[in-house]
Formats: C-alpha cells, sequence, structure tokens
C-alpha cells in the first residue's frame, strides 16, 4: 500500500526563501537566476517553471526524485547560507511557491515559482551595491553577475548593470534592494550564531588583556 502525503490548499501561496547567482543572457536581453546547488546548470526566469535536472521526463516535484525548485521557510535560515565563502556573492530571493509542493520541516520543493524580491550583497569592498558586473563565470549562454560598488565598478573597468536595469530586462514587477555596507573590520554576511561567537571571542581577549594588566601591576 502506498503512502499519500497530507494535503494542503493553502487560500494565499506560500512564501519561501533562497540564495542564487543573478544572470544575465550574452545578449543582455533575458534576466535570471540560477542556484546554488541542484539545478544550478539550469538558469531560470523570475516566473518560471522546474524541470528535472536529470533530464527525466517527469513532473518536478516527483516524490521519487529531488527535483523541483527549493526554499527555505525562514528569512534567517537562507541568509545563513550566504556565510559560507562560495556563497558570498550570491543574492538572496524572497520568492512565492506556485503550483504542486511538497512541504518539508525547512522548506519546500515545488513545481513552480515567482521571484517577488532580490537583495543584492555588498560589493567586495564593503559597500553597498549599486550595480552588478560580471563575475567571471556563467554558464552556456549566461554570464553570472555579483554586486559591485560604483568605485570598484570604475576601478577595475567592469561594465556594470544598475540594479533597477536589471529589474527592468528581468520583467515581472521584480524589485531589486542593495543590503546595507558592511563595516570596516566586520565580516560579511554573518548571521546571529556567528556574530555571537564573534562577541564570545572578543571578551575572552579583553579577560585575558585584563588579566596581563593586573600581573603587571602586582610586580610592579
Amino acid at each position: 500500500m502506498s503512502l499519500r502525503l497530507p494535503s494542503e490548499r493553502p487560500e494565499e501561496p506560500p512564501t519561501g526563501y533562497k540564495i542564487a547567482h543573478p544572470m544575465l543572457s550574452q545578449d543582455g536581453t533575458r534576466a535570471g537566476f540560477t542556484g546554488v546547488s541542484l539545478g544550478g546548470s539550469l538558469p531560470y526566469g523570475v516566473l518560471d517553471a522546474a524541470r528535472c535536472a536529470y533530464g527525466r521526463r517527469h513532473r518536478a516535484p516527483h516524490r521519487r526524485c529531488d527535483c523541483g525548485f527549493h526554499c527555505v521557510h525562514a528569512r534567517a535560515e537562507a541568509e545563513g547560507l550566504l556565510c559560507t565563502a562560495e556563497h558570498r556573492t550570491a543574492a538572496l530571493l524572497e520568492v512565492t511557491v506556485l503550483g504542486a509542493y511538497i512541504r518539508f520541516e525547512r522548506g519546500f520543493r515545488y513545481a513552480r515559482q515567482r521571484v517577488r524580491s532580490v537583495t543584492v550583497q555588498p560589493c567586495g569592498c564593503g559597500a553597498a551595491a549599486t550595480g552588478l558586473a560580471d563575475a567571471g563565470w556563467g554558464r552556456p549562454g549566461w554570464r553570472a553577475l555579483e554586486g559591485v560598488c560604483g568605485a570598484c565598478g570604475r576601478g577595475t573597468g567592469r561594465r556594470a548593470l544598475a540594479l533597477g536595469r536589471f529589474a527592468a530586462v528581468a520583467g515581472e514587477g521584480l524589485r531589486l534592494t542593495a543590503a546595507a555596507a558592511v563595516a570596516a573590520g566586520t565580516p560579511t554576511g554573518l548571521g546571529l550564531p556567528e556574530l555571537a561567537a564573534e562577541a564570545a571571542l572578543l571578551q575572552a581577549r579583553l579577560d585575558w588583556f585584563q588579566s596581563e594588566l593586573g600581573r603587571l601591576r602586582d610586580r610592579g
């Protein structure tokens, strides 16, 4: 006997969060995204349907496959994925889950999606991004983009696409915003657990410094 998953019929489509790399077609007429894990070889548009990354002919998401779009429920969890070195230049996407979906504890695997908004990460120098520039890699027919500030874009000679222009090319009412600038000396993309660990390390260093001062005073 096969077990059936509980059926859901929400009044409003669910919202989820994910990270992806902004992409621009070779001729500059289309804008989209590519994922950071499964399906990363298949760029998708703002409003798009999932295809099986293994080339199988079944509809996504299939219960016996791991194809389909993926997202998590919590924005903070998606932001945490930006902490890893290989994902620092990815953008944070807020998406609407459309069509059939399978719910998991941490997120969804689903058939269709609409990317509602994109938060572009700061430039490598820490300043807020003002545009998107060639990241130096891509997929056949597509160039990957990353956030860049005006000064760094001019300094490296990389031609940057304004955030508003990318949104216009992508269409479907997509909204793009730039994440806040990173303060000097502050690691980028840190979440609450990482910041708490940094604070504990600083406190430990301060305790050591005070103990050393006390020892020197005793000697004096």
